[in-house]
């Protein structure tokens, strides 16, 4: 049996700083809400120059709010801002239910999502380190309101516990994540020293990450058209048509105002970026705030230090726009749709033509009776022509190598 939803006010002040993406980001809202579980029965908002630094919206609006809830029976209350402790006690005394911010409904959506043992130690480090702050008042109304949205995760009896029990728990869970991520570091040495060209998936959340690997490499990713479908990091084999086997690492999802606790939880899951040679860029074409999405995406790359790594962008969704009336912003770029058989091809030839630029050109003999050689060569590199000569009795093998593999170290010699 299904868990009946939860009943969602959704409420939001647009002000002069952030008019230009208010509606976009109430959008945005919704549909987290609606990936946690939740049914918005009504959106509140309000124009305003700031935020009221005591209840975020107007005293009228506040009783507005309090008549919402009681005519929609509302169970809970979502702010589209941070709160701060102070704001939500005050809102909580004034609406008598369940009071979350955007960040506090990430951190949810989080916590559902993790599988990997590492993705649920940082959500639940995330979780912590939000509430801490905020366990005044918290105790009484999550006593009163048993489970739900914004509260799955660490429970609700350990939240009630003591800071200092909080506290410990943090201590603890950071010295947990420190040895799962040594082990993680340990194996990403191991592929960053073999001679594998790596290549990892961004994007902003739902653009299509994950429906690419799954297009490339079959690995029956968990692809939905969900917001934060992908949290651990996820590594594939990918062989080209060639031969050449390279790897395919799925990234979490970037979202706009994506709070820094979180950034902080997945750096290791971010980490996983930084060994890469290539990134793809996937970006959904026919999102209506495509622009907002590609700056986000951008920006976090440059807090991340991962600027300097190569990107290739893809549009993808291009069975849903006009592609004659398609400007793309971000260069170098292939337009594809990763639903069908023609994008594959068009996505691994743009790949290849990308990695060429990347590689080092080679060329040299292996001699005939060397057969392994030339296996390995063709799942190492990326072959272009291979060549017997009959008369030196060799192959004549071109093609392109990552800079410092065992192939170009050959031709060094």
């Amino acid at each position: 049996m299904d868990k009946i939803a939860e009943k969602v006010i959704l409420v939001g002040v647009e002000t002069e700083e952030n008019y230009a993406r208010f509606e976009g980001s109430m959008k945005e809202l919704k549909n987290l809400t609606k990936t946690a579980q939740g049914e918005v029965v009504f959106c509140l908002t309000q124009k305003r120059p700031r935020v009221d630094s005591q209840t975020v919206i107007g005293k009228g609006k506040v009783e507005e709010l309090v008549q919402l809830v009681d005519a929609y029976e509302a169970d809970i209350v979502i702010f589209n801002h941070e709160l701060t402790p102070r704001q939500n006690q005050l809102i909580v005394e004034a609406v008598g239910v369940k009071v979350i911010d955007r960040v506090q409904l990430i951190l949810d959506i989080f916590a559902m999502r993790a599988r990997s043992k590492e993705g649920k130690l940082q959500v639940e480090l995330a979780q912590l380190n939000y509430l801490l702050p905020r366990l005044i008042g918290q105790g009484k109304q999550l006593s009163r309101l048993g489970g739900g949205i914004g509260t799955r995760g660490p429970g609700e009896t350990k939240l009630e516990s003591d800071r200092r029990h909080i506290r410990n728990k943090i201590i603890a869970i950071r010295r947990e994540l420190k040895e799962v991520t040594a082990h993680r570091e340990r194996s990403r040495q191991k592929r960053q020293s073999s001679d594998i060209f790596q290549i990892g998936l961004i994007g902003y959340t739902n653009a299509g990450k994950s429906t690419i690997l799954n297009l490339l490499t079959t690995a029956g990713t968990y692809s939905e058209d969900q917001l934060f479908a992908t949290l651990d990091p996820l590594t594939k084999k990918w062989q080209l048509p060639q031969g050449m086997i390279v790897t395919l690492t799925d990234t979490v999802g970037f979202i706009q105002d994506l709070p820094t606790q979180l950034i902080e939880a997945f750096q290791s899951t971010l980490e996983e970026s930084r060994g890469m040679d290539l990134l793809l860029h996937v970006v959904d074409a026919s999102a209506n705030e495509r622009l907002q999405h590609e700056q986000t995406v951008v920006e976090l790359l440059n807090d991340l230090d991962l600027e300097q790594i190569p990107v290739l962008t893809i549009y993808n969704k291009s069975d849903q726009i006009d592609e004659t009336d398609f400007v793309p912003t971000l260069f170098p770029n292939v337009l594809v749709s990763a639903k069908s058989t023609l994008g594959k091809e068009q996505l691994t030839k743009a790949v290849r033509e990308k990695m060429m630029e990347l590689l080092v050109p080679y060329e040299f003999d292996i001699p005939s009776n060397k057969g392994q050689q030339l296996s390995e060569l063709t799942r190492q590199t990326l072959l272009l022509s291979e060549v017997f000569e009959e008369v030196e009795n060799v192959y004549r093998v071109k093609g392109f190598a990552k800079k410092n593999s065992k192939w170009t170290r050959e031709l060094e010699k």
